[in-house]
């Protein structure tokens, strides 16, 4: 993931698109799939969304 200031307001989005990463949460939260997510999101890779819910759980299991 990245944050720069001039993308998306500065919200952390999936390196080399402008997607941000709340939207993953967000869509998961209201009963979205990863598949789903990918599909809708084109530009975000399946190694994107594991790297951020691995390092979510782990971040959790501190």
């Amino acid at each position: 993931i990245e944050r720069q200031p001039d993308k998306v307001s500065g919200a952390w989005v999936f390196r080399g698109t402008r997607v941000p990463v709340t939207a993953l949460f967000e869509n998961l939260r209201d009963g979205a799939t990863v598949d789903e997510f990918l599909e809708w999101f084109p530009p975000v890779q399946r190694s994107q969304v594991e790297a951020v819910l691995n390092y979510e759980l782990e971040t959790l299991a501190a």
